[in-house]
């Protein structure tokens, strides 16, 4: 009887611990869950997610405003009788190529974002060049509309003096258009030498499937201005190009970091643990609160489930750009529009005439690491990817509507998209733009 009355306060204790870690294990349950469901609200545009949501992820919103007022401008230009221009020292030179694309149409609506809301010293800031990238400049339905002439600077087409005409069109030809890679490039370089040759300071160089922020003028300025001076702040003499567009598909996790995220996660589990037992060693009062299965559930279990949501969430998520210009040696695509100062024209010409054929971005991020180039890039980005409207995707034409997809089902061009341009604000943008005009 006496050795019973002494094991009772054991006992006691032992229960008292055992209901106390349940406790503190269903609260964290409880807590866990409330933060899952929030996580999953703010990530299921983050394509590195388990929480991603392709449904609604591709959807435009700020693409459908920017595509509207560019109507719109188009619109109100082709019923003017004054059209602006460059000035006599442009800063920039803005190149487009097009070329005739089945059942689609988007050029117009690259040139009107482009150029639909900039005040006059911004549209005299822009040198621009419309490519009607055909042998025969009348198959593309826009050589024969008013608007291209109006709004252009330079309607570039190819001098047969200069240009093998006979193996251009050549290249045009179905069984050519398959890969498309040679003309592709050598479009690209042709257009590049016709920026060359208007002697502005940079070079914007955009496909013909972007949909360009309203205030993207600026802030390019803006993101040039900041290019330069970090370019200077860490001893470099030249930079390769800014990078206007990228995709956050190849920001997520990365294979190759394993270890690195490995080593964080025991260094979040030991830092828990020796809190903990630290909090117990120097605070006996609270001693009976941190019982060594206490101290275990919160570190073993409750911690590496935390670490789990950390990552599930997505990188882009958790640890995203921050605003302003960075570096980008890696995980940049695609050539959507790029920036390259006019003193690296001459060698980006040779590079793209020596390959002869290939991909632009491949071409130049091969280049750029064999000779370790500078990269940079402009968070968040100023132009967008007509993504799922893409000719090469399920559809371009804007009065049909897009059919929901896994991502799965996804084309690597469909899925060639920015998640953060949806977000923009169209009302922020415009009092953000109009107080740049008026402080000119």
């Amino acid at each position: 009887m006496l050795l019973l009355k002494r094991r009772l306060p054991t006992l006691r204790l032992e229960s008292g611990a055992g209901s106390h870690v349940l406790r503190v294990f269903l609260f964290f349950l409880a807590f866990y869950l409330l933060l899952t469901f929030y996580v999953r609200g703010q990530s299921y545009r983050d394509p590195g997610s388990v929480f991603f949501n392709p449904w609604t992820a591709y959807d435009t919103s700020y693409t459908d405003v920017r595509l509207e007022e560019a109507d719109l401008y188009i619109e109100s230009v082709t019923n003017a009788s004054v059209f602006p221009k460059a000035g006599p020292e442009p800063g920039l030179c803005v190149g487009i190529a097009s070329i005739a694309r089945h059942g689609v149409r988007y050029f117009k609506s690259t040139v009107g974002t482009v150029l639909e809301g900039l005040s006059e010293a911004e549209r005299a800031d822009i040198h621009l060049i419309l490519f009607i990238a055909h042998t025969d400049p009348t198959e593309h339905p826009a050589y024969s509309e008013p608007w291209l002439h109006q709004v252009a600077d330079q309607v570039l087409l190819y001098d047969p003096e200069t240009v093998d005409i006979e193996h251009i069109h050549s290249l045009e030809t179905d069984a050519a258009k398959v890969s498309g890679r040679e003309k592709a490039l050598f479009d690209y370089t042709y257009l590049l030498q016709a920026c060359e040759a208007a002697n502005t300071p940079y070079a914007v160089m955009l496909e013909d499937d972007v949909v360009a922020l309203d205030g993207w003028h600026h802030r390019t300025r803006n993101a040039l201005d900041s290019v330069e001076k970090q370019t200077a702040e860490i001893g470099a003499s030249k930079w390769l190009y800014l990078r206007l567009f990228y995709t956050e598909e190849f920001l997520g996790w990365n294979s190759e970091d394993w270890f690195i995220y490995l080593i964080y996660s025991v260094l979040a589990v030991s830092l828990v643990a020796c809190t903990c037992l630290g909090i117990r060693q120097y605070r006996p009062r609270i001693q009976s609160h941190l019982s060594n299965p206490t101290i275990l559930l919160l570190s073993a279990i409750c911690t590496p489930l935390l670490i789990g949501l950390f990552f599930a969430a997505g990188r882009v998520t958790t640890l995203p750009l921050p605003e302003g210009v960075h570096l980008m040696p890696r995980f940049g695509c695609c050539s959507q529009a790029f920036v390259f100062p006019h003193s690296r024209i001459p060698d980006l010409v040779d590079l793209y005439r020596s390959r002869h054929i290939g991909y632009v971005d491949m071409i130049t991020e091969e280049f750029a690491n064999e000779h370790d180039e500078l990269r940079w890039a402009v968070t968040p980005i100023v132009m967008q990817h007509v993504g799922r409207r893409s000719s090469k995707g399920a559809s371009g034409d804007p009065n049909v509507p897009l059919r929901h997809k896994y991502k799965s089902e996804l084309s690597d061009v469909e899925k060639l998209w920015n998640f953060g341009f949806e977000t923009n604000n169209a009302d922020s943008l415009r009092a953000e733009h109009e107080y740049v005009k008026e402080h000119e």
